[in-house]
């Protein structure tokens, strides 16, 4: 198992970023906007949700990275953290998944 953590993605993001990297693909979709991230964050979420349905391990580990990333990106250019991610996260675990669901405003 590896050391490296999400935590860690995130620092890497922040860096690429904020750097003046013209090679930078961070970079370049920090400066293409929130559309350009989002749509990138939904093909992904495609291409996750299809190797998973094809049963292909090696397709859905690289796809699931993939989402990741640009989901890290996405929050990154909306000003989400990820401590902030998983603070909710730490909240909505602290009971069941079935209560957490009941308890959200009607949408």
């Amino acid at each position: 198992m590896t050391g490296f953590t999400l935590s860690d993605l995130d620092r890497i993001i922040a860096a690429r970023a904020a750097s003046d990297d013209a090679g930078s693909y961070t970079r370049k979709l920090m400066q293409k906007g929130v559309g350009k991230i989002a749509q990138k964050v939904g093909e992904e979420a495609v291409e996750t949700a299809i190797a998973a349905v094809e049963n292909d391990r090696e397709g859905l580990t690289g796809e699931v990275a993939d989402l990741l990333y640009h989901l890290l990106v996405l929050m990154r250019a909306r000003g989400v953290s990820l401590d902030e991610v998983m603070a909710e996260l730490d909240r909505r675990t602290a009971q069941s998944g079935l209560a957490e669901k009941a308890a959200r405003p009607p949408e």
